[in-house]
């Protein structure tokens, strides 16, 4: 079988980590935690850094002991000896794959509408299926294509901050008056941790970097820190042009932001970018999902055939057209809110068995070379990945009923699978 080509180096990979997480959450979802955490969502933003810098680190670790495709699959399945925990975990980050690239395209559908008179829904599908022959032409392309839209995303971001710090505020702002009091910057956390996440999707793509071990762990970090400076410096901005409250009501709040701070040519410029916004997002969670199949493919945890790479542009090709039509699917359902929270509560369950990995594989498997450790450590016991898995589990506990039997039927769906793959086709190895 052809094995997957290694073309991104630190540079491209960081660019992709910052892609990855300077998508379209942001530029969608400041409006909803202004709503919550009023002029202290700025807090908000800075817990949601430190957490991701918890799963970072220990993402860190795990691929550089693990650098392959699928890579929650293989880091919980080493760690625990148990295939079904590991393709429960591979499963809940794939299908959380498809339903951002479904939402986000429907997102840059609705930013489409300004420019073109066109429906959302076939603005979304029009997008899914250009990505998914970038997708499909190599990693080499979709680095490339990322990387543009990185700059494109990341520099709307630095106009906001621009704005927001070279222009007097009308009155003194308070930037720790909240609405809701600590439970309001809790909720608005909870939520905007949807900006946050993506980074993790770094690892899937183990099998197309250039000296794994050293650089998947730059680059993790490196894309955390650098967004999470982005994020806080870009909520402080907002509030000072455009008080939380009109914000919170606002359906495109950069855009808003812009236009308070430089009329319609503001507002028109930050749409533009929320394309490539969108786009970024869509595009990377195209190119990590079809990995995460792939590498469960060749793990024999799925039929084998999502595991063949084409001859000519070594990539997965099969993988890329299953992504390619299940996010089609679900492109025709809608809300953005709601599907953040459902996807942060499948991402939130994923990271605290990330967590929980790095802590018992320090045990179990002790002797194994670690390129890179995860820092303050008491013996061989992780101190970080413990705080990361306690506020994981925290975060798990605040979100509404609804948000979590879906997240539930979503994970029964998975275990339903694995037992049909297994008992039927035998492509699923035993525990």
């Amino acid at each position: 079988m052809s094995e997957l080509k290694r073309h991104m180096g630190l540079f491209h990979l960081t660019m992709y980590g910052v892609g990855l997480i300077l998508g379209a959450g942001i530029y969608v979802l400041i409006g909803e935690a202004a709503g919550f955490a009023g002029n202290s969502m700025w807090v908000s933003f800075l817990l949601g850094a430190v957490v991701a810098i918890f799963a970072g680190l220990s993402y860190a670790e795990l691929s550089a002991l693990y650098p392959k495709a699928a890579a929650e699959y293989t880091f919980v399945k080493n760690a625990f000896k148990n295939n079904f925990f590991g393709f429960i975990i591979g499963w809940l980050t794939a299908i959380t794959s498809i339903i951002v690239a479904a939402t986000v395209s429907l997102g840059f559908g609705g930013y489409l509408t300004q420019f073109i008179d066109l429906p959302i829904t076939i603005g979304a599908i029009f997008l899914i299926i250009i990505l998914s022959v970038v997708n499909f032409i190599g990693i080499k392309e979709s680095a490339w294509a990322n990387t543009i839209f990185a700059l494109v995303t990341a520099a709307g971001l630095v106009l906001i901050i621009f704005l927001g710090f070279s222009i007097e505020p009308v009155e003194t702002i308070n930037y720790f008056e909240t609405p809701s009091g600590m439970t309001g910057i809790i909720l608005a956390f909870v939520l905007i941790f949807f900006a946050f996440i993506g980074f993790e999707d770094m690892a899937n793509v183990a099998e197309e970097v250039r000296r794994p071990q050293k650089t998947i762990p730059r680059a993790i970090v490196l894309s955390v820190v650098i967004t999470g400076i982005i994020y806080v410096l870009v909520s402080l901005s907002a509030v000072r042009i455009l008080n939380w409250e009109e914000l919170a009501l606002s359906s495109a709040p950069l855009a808003d932001v812009a236009h308070a701070a430089l009329g319609p040519n503001g507002s028109f410029t930050l749409s533009l970018i929320a394309l490539f916004a969108t786009a970024s997002t869509v595009l990377i969670t195209l190119v990590a999902g079809a990995r995460i199949l792939y590498g469960m493919a060749k793990s024999n945890s799925l039929p084998r055939f999502f595991a063949r790479i084409h001859p000519k542009t070594n990539t997965p090709w099969i993988a890329v057209i299953g992504i390619l039509v299940t996010s089609i699917g679900f492109a025709f359902v809608g809300d953005i809110v709601i599907i953040a929270n459902i996807v942060v509560f499948a991402v939130v369950i994923t990271f605290a068995a990330i967590n929980l990995a790095v802590i018992v594989l320090r045990y179990t498997e002790p002797v194994l070379k670690r390129p890179f450790k995860v820092p303050v450590n008491i013996g061989k016991f992780p101190i970080l990945p413990l705080f990361g898995f306690v506020t994981t589990v925290y975060m798990a506990l605040q979100f509404e009923i609804e948000v979590v039997l879906v997240g539930l039927a979503i994970i029964g769906i998975g275990a339903i699978l694995y037992f049909v793959l297994k008992r039927r086709n035998s492509f699923v190895e035993s525990d």
